[in-house]
């Protein structure tokens, strides 16, 4: 049978319909008694670890399922589509995995790997700083020398879930680094090294994942901390290209979390439109109900397409095809999941804002599509740029 981003064979389906099988089994229930309790889906990442959906990219040898970003972000999207999205999937497996998994050595692969592909010890991402905002070229965050350690000092913001994580992959830059271009150093931090802190941030979203400051102060690291190559002239951009063979399949899950998200906003709504009943006919028989509600699922097909382009694009090996479907699909996912979530809290109504319904609270997680892990903003220059050999307008 032919397999491309467009025909699931019938491996990927069987693995779309275990997911959504798991995930349903928590159910929206789940979500927001966790949520409301201030924890983690800990249940549910556990058993998806224990059954390989986490680690589903991870080479075999290293206890994952040796598949690809694009079973990875069938995952996501599985879980997200049934309420259940959680940001780690987007940082350990599909960015420090990948990273980890190309440019680490083999001790580092043997000693991050296995605990990423079962869930057992999450890697969490720190790029983001809160003077680069994002401008990740300014990143200020540096590693020096100390014999045959490395002393890193920095502060970064918005970073997911560290409390659940056993180690942070931070980015830096070396102080020999003369220019304002970002010539990256990747570090894997234990969480419990002396000198790093994190403290979380208070946020209004209703998601399970906390977000968290990280204080880098003086924390000394050994040799073998560093992932991959040091940015030099040796290297060149190689650690550049070391930074966003991660952050691809970053974009590639941003856009299959949206797309799950408004594919569960659009079943709420689709569901209530054929049994709401207004003067003898179901809601669902207006066009002022129907049409916006078929837009969406429109808008996220397409979405999901290009998404699954992307992800094929990437696991051939093709990594500047990957980077602009990448943010193409992470844009069109966005804004499809923003209308779809809008769409079916209006058809709704009064009870689109209940809790019984589970909807309302991704009035606000909807955002993150738009604003995170890149902004739409910046994505247009991307695309204009890359895309249409237009001039850089920043």
């Amino acid at each position: 049978m032919i397999e491309s981003g467009f025909i699931e064979s019938d491996e990927r389906k069987q693995l779309r319909t275990a997911v959504a099988e798991l995930a349903a089994g928590y159910g929206p229930d789940y979500v927001r008694q966790q949520v409301k309790a201030g924890q983690p889906l800990r249940e549910l990442w556990a058993e998806a670890g224990r059954l390989g959906f986490i680690g589903v990219n991870i080479p075999e040898e290293y206890g994952g399922g040796g598949a690809g970003i694009y079973e990875l972000s069938l995952v996501m999207e599985e879980f997200s589509a049934q309420s259940a999205g959680m940001l780690m999937m987007v940082v350990s497996p599909a960015i420090v995995g990948t990273i980890v998994s190309r440019f680490g050595t083999d001790e580092q692969k043997r000693r991050w790997l296995p605990g990423i592909a079962d869930g057992s010890a999450s890697i969490a991402f720190g790029i983001t700083e809160p003077d680069a905002g994002s401008n990740s070229h300014r990143i200020t965050t540096t590693a020096r020398r100390d014999g045959g350690d490395w002393i890193l000092n920095g502060r970064k913001v918005y970073i997911s879930a560290v409390d659940e994580a056993a180690a942070v992959l931070v980015v830096g830059r070396t102080e020999d680094a003369k220019t304002g271009k970002l010539k990256p150093a990747l570090f894997v931090v234990p969480t419990d090294t002396p000198g790093f802190e994190y403290v979380p941030i208070e946020m209004d979203l209703q998601i399970p994942d906390k977000q968290f400051s990280l204080f880098i102060d003086d924390v000394r690291l050994p040799g073998d901390a560093l992932v991959g190559a040091e940015a030099s002239e040796a290297t060149g951009d190689g650690a550049l290209l070391q930074l966003f063979a991660g952050l691809n399949p970053e974009r590639i899950m941003g856009a299959a979390s949206a797309v799950g998200m408004g594919r569960y906003a659009l079943r709420r709504a689709a569901e209530y439109a054929k049994q709401r009943t207004v003067w003898k006919t179901p809601i669902g028989a207006h066009q002022g109900i129907a049409h916006p509600l078929a837009k969406n699922r429109i808008e996220l097909e397409l979405a999901k397409l290009m998404m699954q382009k992307a992800a094929t694009l990437y696991d051939t090996g093709d990594d500047w095809g990957a980077a602009e479907s990448a943010n193409m699909a992470k844009y069109a996912a966005g804004e499809a999941a923003v209308s779809a979530v809008d769409n079916a809290v209006h058809t709704l109504g009064g009870n689109g804002l209940t809790a019984e319904y589970g909807l309302a609270p991704l009035l606000n997680a909807s955002r993150i599509a738009r604003v995170a892990p890149v902004s739409r903003e910046m994505i247009l220059n991307f695309v204009a740029q890359a895309g249409l050999g237009l001039p850089k307008s920043y």
